[in-house]
């Protein structure tokens, strides 16, 4: 990780070795289409975090009582993204094989691939779960296959990946949808969607991203791709609370795109940091 000093986030005070939820920032945006800002979501979430308790009322747990160490952001070489997603992927795979659980801190919606790929070859068969308004499934977008609108079109490519279940997609293409509906794939955010989706995929791994634009923007405005519509904070809090009471095997999580520079209230950085504190909670307290 980099030398140079970074915010904490909120109670992450844990070692490597003795945690059981590893934090790492992912500040990544270069395919970006419409806005940028998403890598400066790591930090921004950090500072965030700084206002919140640790205590979850949702959930009646504490981050007091959990194990969980902030790692700081990959060491990014460049600009280019091939090099960006190695780099992502070689420390993914490393805590992933040390058998702790990682989230990872948005960043554009990309770094999701190398995350779960790293997850992929640790448990065979690994479901992915997506909050999201956009479908992402383009096979390429501006003529680039490495888009953030493609990335779980690159996702379902990996040999040996599990079931896709999205939920909460309100934007795509024509292909898109047809696709989501053809494969079952495209689900209301809600408990009860979650919970059938959990019965589909039964004992099998968990991979969950989270991008802070399925919220409606009158609730997340800082974030690169804002949709009209969708659900509220509270329904997202709703499914995290179904997925503890559940026991899902989330097994690694990621909270992307958010932008803060297009927020100047700062309130979807702390929305976005509480997000991160209850999956951090569901995962490993």
């Amino acid at each position: 990780m980099g030398g140079e000093a970074r915010p904490r986030f909120l109670c992450a005070d844990s070692s490597f070795e003795s945690a059981r939820v590893v934090l790492l920032g992912c500040p990544f945006d270069e395919t970006a289409s419409f806005r940028r800002g998403a890598r400066s979501g790591p930090d921004a979430m950090r500072e965030a975090s700084d206002c919140l308790e640790t205590y979850s009322p949702h959930l009646d747990k504490d981050l007091g009582d959990a194990a969980l160490c902030d790692l700081g952001d990959v060491d990014l070489p460049s600009d280019d993204t091939r090099a960006v997603l190695h780099s992502i992927q070689a420390e993914a795979s490393r805590i992933f094989q040390a058998g702790k659980r990682p989230i990872f801190l948005g960043g554009e919606h990309l770094v999701s691939l190398p995350a779960a790929e790293a997850a992929l070859g640790v448990y065979p068969g690994l479901a992915v779960f997506q909050w999201d308004a956009h479908a992402d499934l383009r096979e390429d977008y501006l003529a680039e296959r490495l888009s953030h609108a493609c990335v779980m079109r690159r996702i379902l490519e990996l040999e040996g990946v599990g079931p896709l279940r999205q939920f909460g997609v309100r934007s795509g293409t024509r292909e898109e949808f047809d696709w989501m509906r053809a494969n079952e794939a495209l689900r209301p955010l809600s408990p009860e969607a979650v919970s059938a989706a959990l019965k589909e995929t039964g004992d099998s791994a968990i991979y969950l991203t989270v991008d802070v634009d399925v919220v409606n923007p009158g609730e997340m405005p800082g974030t690169g791709s804002p949709e009209p519509g969708g659900p509220g904070l509270d329904a997202l809090t709703d499914c995290i609370r179904f997925l503890d009471a559940s026991g899902a095997r989330i097994v690694g999580a990621d909270v992307v795109e958010l932008a803060p520079e297009w927020d100047p209230t700062g309130a979807s950085a702390v929305a976005a940091a509480k997000l991160v504190r209850e999956l951090a909670l569901v995962m490993g307290a």
